[in-house]
Parts: C-alpha cells; structure tokens; sequence
C-alpha cells in the first residue's frame, strides 16, 4: 500500500511511526505542526502524557500498523548455517552502499528506500546468528574499508540494540543509523581518506568535518529519521566532553550516538587501515576497556555481551598448552565458547582443525593470543566453515 496520512488510535501508536500532527480540539504546541518520528518509549509516555487520543500518522515517513511486527520471522540456527547468506547479505550491502555513497559524493540525493532495504537485510541476518555476519563484515580490505565499515556498524548497532531490550522498530533506527554515520566521509578527498601515513594537523581538521557533512547529505536527502541524524552528527562524541564536533559529555549525548561510538571504534581497530594491522577482536574489547572517559560503560558491558568477551574470530591460549579460534559463542556463558583447534604450544605444530565446546569443561582459556606472536597467518576467515577451503592453515 502507498504511503498516505491515516488517523490511528493513540493505543495504536509505536516507536517507528512518524507524527504528521496531533488530533483534536486544543492542539497549539509547535511541534505538533512540524511532525516527528517516535524514536523510543519514552516519547510515547510524553505523547500520551500530552492528553492526546487520536493522531495523524505519515506512512510514507515512518511505519503503518501493519509494519508494526518482527524483523525477523525465520527461526535463529548455528553460525555456520549462516555463514553463507551472510556472505551474500554482505555482497548486497556492499553493492548497495557503494551506490548510495557514489551518489552522495556527486551531490546527489541518497536513497531512503535502498537503505531501509539494506538494513532490514542486515537485520534479518544478525536476528538468524548475530556473530556470523558481524564476524564476516571484518573481512575487508583497506580499500573497501568505507563502505564495509558501514555494514559492519550497521549490523553491531542491530546486535547491540537487540542486546539492550529495544523493540523491533528501535532495532531499524539503530541499523540506519549505524549505516549512515560516515556518509558525511563523501564530501572528504579520497587521498585523505586513505592516505597510508600520519594525517597533517590540516588533513585532521577536514576529516573532522565529515559529521556535519553527513548532516548535510541527510538533510538534502529528505532523510527525517532523528536517529541517523543524531548519530552520523555525535558519534565521534566521548562521554567525557573530549570528543568532537561540539565536545558534548554525559547525558548530553544520545544513547543511540553512544552506542554507535562503541561499534564505530570497535570495527575501525578490528579492521585493516591503510596505516595500521587491524587488532585482534578479543585484544581490541581489551583495549577499549581501558579508555577512560571515552564509552558509555552501561553500553560498553551490553556490547561485550553482543560479541562475546572473546568474540568470534579470537585467538586464544587454552590450558592444555594449544592455541584454538573463537567460532561460536555459547549464549550465557560468555568465558566458554566454542572453539576450534591451530597449534600445538610446546612443538610449535599445526593440529588437525578439531572443533571443541569448551561449556563440556574440557578445557579451558587462560589467555588471549597475538597470531603475530606466533607466525601465524591472517586468521580472520579461520573461524568460519569457509576456512578449510579458503585458509591456508587448513591446506
């Protein structure tokens, strides 16, 4: 059905539906006349608060009644059931990223349409196994790093909403939001963007100003979301007043602005940069740990929840003196995943890839491993089922 203005019940209302204007004798409140977008219950507590019992609803800016149900109908399965749709979720995103990033660096609009459709894809995906398309949308290249970067953020800020109790509607804020937060990038030279050395003091002061040009593509997009607004404008905010554009501490940020500051950092250190290794996922939880002042701390511990205390992807050191990778999590019992088998420690030898649930008591993580360290290969795809095809440690 095409969008049109509906009159629905206040009891009707949801996080998600846009405003057009309240119903009613008595209606003089300015914001009423401008329209909005309900962006949490607690807007809905506000507007009921507002004695309001009827309101207008704009279906071609925000959901209709019937909109109003699950992300994700299809039953959830292992991770490696997902690993191949999540390849291809990925391959969509990506293409369709590109494109609406290509238009927004020619000036033109973005596509609202194609972008919902991405995140309801990538929101379908996280719902069916969170870790396989989040683990997968590490896999990039320096090159394609923008444009993944964006999938990736999207399909953490749908893990970590999830994780935080947000209803559905909550969910594709958070989505949209997490894949528009670096469109303001277009507007930056691409030799800056990916320049391989150190940023001049000048270089640092334009990349800087890519949230208010993000602010700018939306607007001129016709993008009324609230959230993606938000988040693409304060998601370099810190909790501690140092970040920027307008150095906002504390509650003065959003929640959705601080959740995408943590999903925005967590895939750039996990990522590989023209100028830097990537770090690995359970080394960089580490480090962000121990930056004071930077994350929300209620949102930080959601988000080890969302991707484990050692996410997948990990290399980790087990009490039987033999190196193994994250590749599944065990749901409520976060230090005992699952794990697959690499090295042998005292002889330094490859093992057969045996898989071990570590939740059996079988053994144990004692540590944290660097692959470095031990002259091992890049082991990004070593956690997946693609990795005895595609990996070299499995011939």
């Amino acid at each position: 059905m095409p969008g049109m203005i509906r009159k629905i019940s206040l009891a009707d209302l949801t996080v998600g539906m846009f405003i057009h204007e309240g119903a009613g004798d008595g209606i003089t409140q300015s914001l009423w006349k401008v329209g909005f977008k309900v962006q949490h219950p607690v807007d809905l507590e506000r507007i009921r608060a507002a004695g309001v019992a009827e309101v207008f609803i704009d279906t071609c800016k925000g959901l209709d009644v019937a909109q109003s149900e699950p992300i994700a109908e299809m039953p959830p399965g292992g991770l490696q059931e997902e690993v191949d749709r999540a390849l291809a979720v990925c391959a969509r995103a990506k293409r369709a990223v590109v494109s609406m990033f290509n238009d927004a660096r020619l000036g033109h609009a973005v596509n609202c349409e194609a972008s919902m459709a991405v995140v309801e894809d990538i929101a379908a995906s996280v719902m069916r196994h969170p870790h396989a398309l989040i683990s997968l949308a590490r896999l990039k290249t320096a090159d394609e790093y923008t444009y993944m970067h964006s999938v990736a953020v999207c399909g953490l800020m749908v893990a970590l909403a999830r994780q935080m109790g947000q209803p559905d509607a909550l969910v594709r804020e958070a989505g949209t939001a997490g894949l528009l937060h670096d469109i303001g990038k277009m507007a930056i030279p691409n030799d800056v963007l990916n320049k391989p050395g150190r940023l001049t003091d000048d270089e640092f002061a334009l990349v800087r100003t890519h949230p208010l040009s993000g602010l700018e593509i939306l607007q001129r997009s016709g993008f009324l979301s609230v959230a993606a607004i938000d988040v693409c404008m304060h998601h370099h905010e810190k909790v501690d007043g140092t970040g920027y554009p307008y150095g906002l501490a504390g509650d003065e940020i959003s929640p959705m602005a601080r959740m995408a500051a943590i999903c925005d950092v967590y895939d750039a250190v996990t990522s590989p940069r023209p100028y830097k290794k990537p770090w690995g996922p359970a080394h960089s939880l580490k480090e962000m740990a121990s930056w004071k002042g930077h994350f929300d701390r209620h949102l930080f511990q959601g988000f080890v929840r969302t991707v484990g205390i050692y996410p997948v992807g990990a290399l980790v050191r087990l009490d039987s003196d033999r190196l193994a990778i994250v590749v599944d999590q065990n749901e409520g019992a976060l230090l005992t995943p699952k794990v697959r088998l690499l090295l042998d420690c005292k002889r330094r030898q490859l093992l057969s890839p045996a898989c071990i649930d570590l939740a059996t008591g079988e053994d144990r993580i004692v540590r944290i491993e660097m692959a470095e360290a031990w002259g091992l290969p890049d082991l990004d795809q070593a956690w997946s089922g693609i990795a005895e095809q595609r990996h070299p440690l499995f011939g």
